[in-house]
């Protein structure tokens, strides 16, 4: 019976590392511009301040608002998962499934460096 290995290697971890870190830099820049939209922050007019008359205007106006601040919303917590990433790779835990304790296919990691559980664990829950 072969031996299963239990963790990642040091360089195995570094390049998930790495992987993380430039998608928790996106992450973050999309973050800022979603914020952006439905703070208006970036802009410089006078939509908040004039009065309007354009009903359906100004619903879908709040509806792409609000869809701004679900989308928002599901930024920060896929930004979060990236962090707590992070910290598993420092524990030296990252790609450990949470479920079997068994090593996450490093193919999965690298589509969603963010996992927590194998998609046999993942399944099994169904």
């Amino acid at each position: 019976m072969a031996d299963e290995r239990t963790r990642y290697s040091d360089a195995e971890l570094e390049e998930f590392k790495q992987l993380i870190l430039k998608k928790l830099e996106s992450a973050r820049a999309d973050y800022e511009l979603l914020r952006a939209t439905i703070t208006h922050t970036a802009d410089n007019d006078t939509e908040d301040t004039s009065p309007t008359f354009k009903v359906l205007e100004e619903g879908a106006a709040t509806l792409s608002k609000e869809e701004s601040g679900r989308l928002a919303a599901h930024q920060m917590k896929f930004i979060r998962n990236l962090e707590m990433a992070l910290v598993r790779i420092e524990n030296k835990t990252y790609g450990i499934c949470k479920t079997t304790g068994k090593l996450i296919p490093k193919e999965r990691l690298m589509k969603v460096p963010h996992a927590t559980e194998c998609i046999e664990a993942k399944e099994g829950r169904k």
